[in-house]
């Protein structure tokens, strides 16, 4: 019952990145003739001045909890009010010329990150003081990230039927019971192991990135982050212009993200036999395996690129229920937990946005200057897809592997064994 409570959060998070970072681009280049490289600028600079501003939200959330758990949930709520009006500003901007249009989308997409870090920072944060083998911590994360798919399935099927505007409803409505499901959970942090353990005060405390294998694992969650990020940013191109598919587009999502929930209990089970490292590489070699087949798709080839979704879904699983574990086992080995856990997350966030602001800095304007264009379906638009959504993710997720398997060799904490 605990779990799911928690976990539950994870849903109206989701349910915002979707549109937020795959739609959105695609939907201001259609309906408002926005330039693909100005575009690939404006989303790189919010999300750069955004992630910015994690580690410092994190130092602010660990203050938060010190004082209370009540209170950390109480600016939460604050939070998640800057996410709704921030949101449902993004599909309704209203009519205005070029300049404006531009500084009313800057403007919102940061209200939008900075309300979205808060909560997501403080929901982390809440489940890593309460401590626990990394297999207690992976179901816990799991429990986040199972929701989160939920989230991602209904914002991909929702806009079919509500269209975008009418999602801010719901995702208000999702947050607001998030929320309320989190605060029932809150006594067990005074009942927590780690809670009530006795630590020494210890000031000042080391910074994150002062520890050289939490280093070592957010590079390796970079790379493989922006590994994910770009065919997230592309997808939408990709289907509709490679595939001439349009209408399959919520089919696989859907496919992609049912393959993660059904993977997730084959993961975790691997976890107590192999550990989470190797879990964790598994996963990022079956993405790329199922990547590798993109660039030979063409029109029609729906039915391959459906078996690709549901391969790289099964490696998310792995995403999704590893790194974030391996973090708070990280932390609780070092000796800082129940006392910096905002700080750590507020870099790990701060690298997972970084990922997303890279992803469309990069591949936006890259498709851009390799001559592509919109709709147009030409042997250089073609090739420049193929390129930018298929091998360039592989290329990543590539050195993310090497760069984990090193890692855990230097730093055994890494193998995330019990």
């Amino acid at each position: 019952m605990r779990t799911w409570q928690y976990g539950l959060l994870g849903a109206p998070l989701a349910f915002l990145s979707l549109p937020l970072y795959v739609a959105l681009p695609r939907y201001y280049a259609e309906h408002y003739a926005l330039a693909l490289s100005s575009l690939g600028l404006l989303l790189l600079l919010t999300r750069l001045l955004d992630a910015s501003l994690d580690p410092f939200i994190g130092r602010w959330v660990d203050r938060l909890f010190a004082q209370s758990t009540l209170r950390a949930w109480r600016v939460a709520v604050v939070g998640a009010i800057a996410v709704g009006i921030g949101f449902a500003a993004l599909w309704m901007p209203w009519h205005m010329g070029s300049t404006a249009l531009w500084l009313w989308l800057g403007v919102m997409l940061v209200c939008t990150y900075i309300g979205f870090s808060i909560v997501a920072m403080v929901h982390m944060t809440w489940a890593a003081r309460w401590g626990g083998s990394p297999q207690a911590q992976a179901a816990w994360v799991s429990a986040r990230e199972g929701a989160a798919l939920l989230g991602v399935i209904a914002a991909s099927l929702l806009p079919l039927w509500l269209g975008y505007a009418a999602l801010s409803i719901t995702l208000m409505l999702l947050l607001c019971i998030g929320l309320l499901c989190l605060k029932r959970t809150a006594h067990l942090h005074a009942a927590s192991p780690v809670a009530t353990h006795s630590l020494p005060p210890a000031p000042p405390l080391p910074r994150p990135w002062q520890l050289p294998a939490f280093n070592a694992l957010l590079v390796v969650f970079l790379f493989n982050g922006t590994a994910s990020a770009i065919p997230a940013t592309l997808l939408p191109f990709f289907v509709r212009d490679t595939l001439n598919a349009p209408s399959w587009e919520p089919a696989f999502l859907l496919i992609y993200f049912v393959a993660a929930g059904l993977g997730m209990p084959l993961w975790l089970r691997l976890i107590g036999r192999w550990g989470l490292a190797r879990v964790w590489m598994l996963g990022m070699a079956t993405s790329v395996l199922a990547f590798c087949a993109v660039p030979w798709l063409s029109t029609g080839d729906t039915t391959a690129f459906a078996i690709v979704c549901a391969l790289t879904g099964l490696a998310l699983g792995a995403d999704l229920a590893v790194p974030g574990a391996l973090l708070t086992h990280l932390i609780h080995r070092s000796g800082l937990g129940q006392q910096a856990e905002g700080s750590f997350f507020g870099w790990w966030t701060s690298a997972n946005k970084l990922n997303l602001a890279l992803a469309s800095g990069l591949a936006l304007p890259l498709l851009e200057w390799s001559g592509y264009v919109t709709a147009r379906r030409t042997d250089t638009d073609q090739l420049a897809l193929a390129l930018s959504y298929g091998l360039l993710p592989c290329l990543f997720k590539l050195v993310a592997l090497a760069l984990l398997w090193a890692g855990a060799r230097r730093h055994p904490v890494l193998k995330g064994l019990s």
